[in-house]
This record gives structure tokens, sequence and C-alpha cells, in this order.
């Protein structure tokens, strides 16, 4: 695998083309995920890629997919590198591409609404929550502070926006557009696997602060867990050894990028649109450690591994 992959072209029909993945179509039954190295921040894509950020996705989405099937079935079929080409021959040239990166997953049709649970009390739950004392505007406890532990974590689902933020909802805006009994089987779904998930991270050494899974139906309308899960990028993973309430906390994440941005943003050197500044190169290092930091937490390999999501 190299290190770097600023964006795959491979011969299959390209589904569509996000932010950080190529979706390619196999058939009727199945997809191609591949993650690239691109990364995004505060909405705008960086010039620059983070070396070994899709190996992170991908290969801890594959983890996590195995370790918490018995929770929730999911849309993985496999992630190694060797099973895909060995169900794919037309991409034996391209094992470099998918090596680390790729994911053959079952094709749903997605749930239109992120699934996010909340464990703690930051990013817009916080800003919220310093407002009006709420959440999705349903009332939390008061005198909360910044990173406070919540009990128990609640389910905040949101809207998927196509463009600019996702915006929180609440749980009866998602049962009047799903009804009730699909609702409550996502709530209790998310919840389960947040549950589980923070549970081993704990072992770990790391909090997942929050989190966000999205789901799909089959064909025959089994609810599968797809897309990536309890990944650096879908959730807050905070170091358990520094947590300290009535602050932000540092992460295992794009943080270095985010902050590096936000100096430059105050500076009056970015106005927050594309084109986004050039990014110094230890700024891209200590993002790509980040990522590889919390995969070998999490998983005691090092990036980059071959794994399977059977």
């Amino acid at each position: 695998m190299t290190a770097v992959l600023a964006a795959s072209a491979l011969p299959l029909p390209l589904l569509r083309r996000g932010k950080v993945r190529e979706v390619y179509t196999v058939d009727d039954r199945r997809l191609l995920m591949v993650a690239s190295d691109r990364v995004s921040a505060f909405d705008v894509v960086m010039q620059e890629a983070v070396p070994y950020k899709g190996a992170v996705l991908t290969q801890l989405s594959a983890f996590w997919f195995a370790r918490l099937a018995p929770v929730m079935p999911h849309h993985c079929i496999t992630a190694d590198a060797d099973e895909i080409v060995e169900e794919l021959p037309a991409l034996a040239g391209h094992r470099t591409t998918l090596e680390g990166r790729a994911m053959l997953v079952r094709r749903t049709t997605p749930v239109p609404f992120e699934c996010v649970v909340r464990g703690y009390l930051s990013g817009s739950a916080w800003a919220e929550y310093r407002k009006t004392g709420t959440l999705a505007a349903e009332p939390l406890a008061p005198g909360l502070v910044e990173s406070d532990r919540l009990d128990p974590p609640i389910f905040s689902p949101a809207t998927k926006a196509e463009t600019g933020h996702d915006e929180n909802v609440t749980f009866g805006h998602v049962t009047g557009a799903l009804g009730r009994a699909p609702a409550e089987h996502l709530r209790a779904a998310s919840l389960g696997l947040y549950e589980a998930g923070r549970r081993y991270a704990a072992e770990c050494g790391i909090i997942i602060a929050d989190t966000k899974f999205e789901f799909g139906a089959t064909a025959d309308g089994t609810m599968l867990v797809i897309d990536e899960i309890l990944t650096p990028d879908s959730s807050r993973f905070w170091p358990a050894d520094r947590y300290q309430p009535g602050r932000s906390q540092p992460s295992f994440d794009k943080q270095p990028l985010r902050d590096y941005l936000a100096e430059v943003r105050a500076a009056g050197g970015w106005n927050g649109e594309a084109p986004p500044p050039v990014l110094p190169a230890e700024v891209v290092t200590a993002t790509s450690e980040r990522y590889r930091d919390a995969y070998h937490r999490l998983t005691g390999q090092t990036i980059p591994p071959a794994g399977t999501g059977r």
C-alpha cells in the first residue's frame, strides 16, 4: 500500500465521489468503497492528503463491524484486498489501491438520518446547551459544563445535509419521517452499538465521547449498520488519562489540522471557504499520527494491516 492516495480510479462504474471516499457499483447487490487520504475540515477538502488516513478509516471500521456484529449486523463483506480481487478479478492490477483502503459491502437503501449518540457534552451539543440548556430543543439537566459525561447517553439524530452542516433534530422528527417502530429500532441499535464500543474502548484508554452511525435496509428489509463505524472521523476519541470536565479535550483525530486552520482564520489568513490554505508538513504529519495512534490503541496493530470484515 502506498502511503498516500488522493483519489482512486478503478475500472468499475463510479456511483459517487464524496469528500473522502469513492463508491463503485459492483452489481445490484454489492458496492466497493475506497477511502482515500483526502481530509476535510470545516466542510472544506484540503489540498494535501493525510498519509494512511484512508486505511485507518477502512480497517478500523472492519475491526468494529466484526467485533460488534452480535449487537447489529453490518454491510461489510470483506476489507481484505486478496479476497476483493478473488471476487472481482478485473481489479487484479489495482491491488495497491485496494490494499488497506477498500471494502466490499452489501448494497442497501440508506436511512436519511445520522444516528448520533452523545455520551459527553461536546461540540454542537455543548454550543446549543450553552445558549438554551437544550439538545435538539429538548431540555438537559441544568449546571452541566463542557465535556461533562451524560448518563445515560443521549440519542441525538441529525439530518444528512448534502451541502453545509447537518442539523440536529428531535426523536419525534425521526418518528414522523420513518414511523414509530423503525425509529425505535434505530435508537436501540445506536445506543447498543455505542455502549458496546465505549466499553471496549475504555479498556484501551480511550473515551468515545460521541459518535454517529449510519444504517441502511437491504432489499428484504433487513437493517444493517453501514458506511464507517467508530472511527476518528465519525467519533470523538479522547485519551482517558487526560480527561478533565469543564474544558475541551485533546482528541485522536484531525485536531492538529482544525487547530491550525482556526489559527489562520483568526489571523485573517483564510475566510473559511475553498480554496483552503496550504498546510505545513508538520500539521499533515501530526494529523496522520493521531489517526494511526487511535488505530493502534484500539486494535493493537499498526497501519498498514490487511484485515477482513467477515
